[in-house]
């Protein structure tokens, strides 16, 4: 017991100090906990970009000098299948738009609809846009705050839909906290009924739901506190709450198997099981979460706020769960002590967690490493080849449900106004590069039509 080390140190002080520690993560949990609940709404809803590329370059210029009307400027569709723009209902309907467009602080110009430019040739559909008075996660919040009052302005057979970048975005958004909650409801009781299986007894199933817990409260409450500092991606807590979810029932497993075995298979006592566990269990536990960190601070530096989010999600929710691992996790086992068995299984026994059966498969894998290593590996290569077909691409319209006013306007655009018409192109250039900028674009196979130039006020744009 003398000879532990360091990490089987800090088991035996958690051991002997439950109180110290449990009063330390109750104050964790409540500090970050309070911020917890705001996060959702505090996460950013754009992302997707490279920062410092020449489209983010663009969009900027475009809001600075053409009045926000970039790619995050807001696009109201409306769409009536038996009136036209020029019926007065239509009109009011469209009036009533643009009134509420300019009464926002998020738009800086409302552009009506224009015959041969933003109105289809049958006029049944027409689009009001609005510059982008904020950066593009702004923008998001705006689309989020406008899309319902916009859609109850629908009236008289004239549907009104707000769509484009902004709108796409916001309604993913939705959709994926949706979905989120969804499959929380859905995973919990199948997650659980495997850890109860998988542990044995109903006492030690809780102990992987602990750290879950601990750690996604933290992570939600850390995440919100960031977003003060800097945007982050809602997609930060989707990779947080799998990773959670994950490590937290891998350390649990690694721990609990190995204090069992320490405590029930010799003499030692609750806490100097808990030494031995941590200097062992524990140190693999501690390299497996400090690779994790490592591997992923590299993605840090991938130039995109959607995927650094990402990684910073998962790299919060390591730190805690480890953190809780190392520390909340042997003082709560030493706490237990035998009742760590507790309520278990009618099939499971207490005492040392050993397996005759798996002991035997194990000493048949190491007498024939070669014959069935190759085994292995032809399963492997078969289950990977796939991923040579695996086709990737970023988020676009069709990750939005089709009955989200986003998708809706969207297809409404792409049918009234032709291929190309809901995902153009906006270049900026200077207005002596105009003439052969067109050209350059008029010859690309991809470009179904060109609008006509814009010229900024007062700028050599």
């Amino acid at each position: 017991m003398s000879r532990v080390g360091p990490v089987g140190r800090l088991g035996r002080y958690t051991a002997s100090h439950f109180k110290v520690v449990l009063a330390g993560w109750l104050a964790v949990a409540v500090v970050l906990g309070v911020f917890a609940p705001r996060v959702e709404t505090a996460l950013s809803g754009a992302g997707w970009e490279a920062s410092g590329s020449q489209s983010v370059q663009a969009r900027q210029l475009i809001n600075k000098v053409f009045h926000g009307l970039s790619s995050y400027g807001l696009m109201t569709v409306l769409y009536s299948p038996t009136k036209t723009v020029s019926d007065p209902t239509f009109q009011a309907v469209v009036a009533r738009v643009e009134r509420k467009l300019r009464a926002d602080a998020a738009v800086t110009v409302v552009v009506a609809p224009t015959a041969g430019v933003s109105v289809s040739r049958d006029g049944h559909t027409a689009i009001v846009q609005a510059g982008a008075a904020r950066d593009s996660n702004a923008m998001v919040v705006a689309a989020d705050r406008l899309k319902g009052p916009l859609a109850a302005l629908s009236t008289g057979g004239v549907q009104v839909s707000l769509t484009g970048a902004a709108g796409m975005w916001s309604d993913f958004n939705a959709a994926n906290r949706s979905a989120m909650l969804k499959s929380e409801v859905i995973s919990w009781p199948v997650t659980l009924t495997i850890m109860l299986i998988a542990f044995g007894s109903l006492v030690a199933a809780g102990l992987p739901l602990m750290l879950t817990m601990i750690g996604l409260l933290a992570t939600a409450g850390a995440l919100y506190l960031g977003t003060q500092v800097l945007p982050i991606s809602i997609w930060a807590m989707n990779f947080a709450l799998m990773f959670a979810l994950a490590l937290g029932i891998d350390y649990a497993l690694f721990v609990v198997h190995r204090f069992r075995g320490a405590f029930f298979g010799s003499q030692l006592s609750a806490e100097q099981a808990v030494a031995v566990t941590m200097d062992t269990a524990g140190k693999a536990v501690l390299f497996s979460g400090v690779t994790v960190l490592i591997s992923l601070s590299a993605v840090m530096l991938v130039p995109s706020p959607a995927f650094r989010s990402m990684s910073l999600g998962i790299m919060l929710a390591v730190i805690f769960v480890l953190a809780a691992t190392l520390t909340l996790l042997p003082a709560v086992l030493a706490k237990l002590g035998p009742r760590v068995d507790k309520l278990a299984l009618p099939w499971a026994h207490s005492g040392e967690h050993r397996s005759a059966r798996f002991a035997a498969w194990g000493e048949r894998l190491w007498k024939h490493p070669i014959a069935y290593g190759a085994i292995a590996l032809a399963i492997l290569v078969g289950l990977a080849t796939p991923v040579t077909q695996l086709k990737t691409s970023m988020p676009s319209i069709k990750v939005v449900p089709a009955s989200d006013s986003s998708r809706i306007g969207y297809e409404q655009v792409a049918a009234a106004f032709g291929p190309g018409a809901d995902g153009p192109l906006q270049i900026v250039a200077l207005a002596g590069d105009v003439t052969q900028v067109a050209q350059i674009a008029r010859r690309d196979p991809g470009i179904a039509a060109r609008c006509q130039p814009r010229r900024a006020a007062a700028t050599r744009w």
